[in-house]
């Protein structure tokens, strides 16, 4: 069956880059940082749907639900890699945010032909992860129109989790099977089709807001401090260190104790330095405060 593109400005040809192959190597690199910078003002415009899509993520944490992306190719491995970075960032489990790529991990490195034409290869990966309607599923397809995406979407709203979908351009297909839609228009690619080049930076942004600010909502962050980092490491230990710091203005040697102190629980060592508690009194305000820190220390 004929695919019709040609009404997808991510399929456009670019008339400033006609000539890319005559281009000396900095008049191209010039001209492609020209056109990345068009990708940021363009990601501004779907700020109102990107807020809305955050405020579902965070009532579906708050049902103990997930955030689960699903996209084939570059947006999938977008997805992959975003849920991925959350684990280390936030401190939550692999299962919280799930990402799902049409062809399943194979397709992280090597495409697998005919995945994403799938409208059933969707359900049944969420399926396996047995989705409910506390879940909020975020459909990412620079075209708008993956079939892989079409048939996740449709499949959760059938069962009622919360549906997001995120595309490349406007009036996508996508934009139909889910509750908030965000399309953004960043023109046509550098390199015609590339979607790999805007088209991905702009999901890339959009991808970042939506698990930042989600985290952000259910207490993840004190001020602008990654205070549920895993110290898993003996960099990141150090990094624990110098959060507890600037979060209490301790010295190293006191921020290095209350880590000990709290089995190298961020949280629970501000707490305790800000209130003057144990490690068991601080976890008990944490708990009343449900993770937040600046309401646990306001809580004194």
């Amino acid at each position: 069956m004929k695919v019709d593109l040609s009404n997808l400005t991510t399929e456009r040809r670019n008339d400033a880059t006609m000539n890319l192959d005559e281009l000396s190597v900095e008049t191209a690199a010039q001209l492609m940082n020209q056109e990345d910078q068009k990708v940021a003002p363009s990601v501004e415009k779907a700020l109102p749907q990107i807020a809305q899509a955050v405020k579902q993520i965070i009532q579906a944490f708050n049902h103990g639900g997930r955030l689960i992306y699903m996209g084939a190719g570059t947006s999938g491995r977008l997805g992959v890699l975003d849920a991925a970075e959350c684990v280390p960032t936030f401190g939550v489990s692999k299962e919280m945010v799930v990402g799902l790529i049409a062809g399943g991990a194979q397709a992280m490195t090597v495409a697998v032909e005919g995945a994403e034409d799938s409208l059933t290869l969707g359900p049944q990966d969420l399926q396996e992860l047995n989705l409910t309607e506390n879940d909020a599923v975020v459909g990412i397809a620079a075209s708008g129109r993956t079939p892989y995406v079409i048939g996740g979407l449709k499949y959760a709203a059938s069962v009622g989790a919360a549906t997001i979908s995120l595309a490349c351009n406007p009036n996508a297909a996508i934009s139909k099977y889910a509750k908030t839609a965000i399309e953004v228009d960043c023109g046509p690619e550098f390199l015609t089709g590339s979607t790999r080049l805007k088209s991905g930076t702009a999901q890339k942004l959009i991808l970042n807001m939506l698990s930042t600010l989600s985290m952000i909502g259910i207490g993840k962050v004190y001020n602008n401090l990654m205070v549920d980092v895993k110290a898993t490491n003996e960099k990141l230990v150090e990094r624990a260190k110098q959060i507890v710091m600037q979060a209490t203005g301790v010295s190293y040697a006191e921020a290095e104790h209350y880590l000990d102190e709290a089995n190298l629980s961020v949280k629970t060592a501000i707490v305790m330095a800000k209130t003057g508690t144990n490690k068991e009194q601080a976890e008990q305000r944490l708990a009343a405060a449900d993770g937040f820190v600046k309401k646990s220390i306001e809580g004194e």
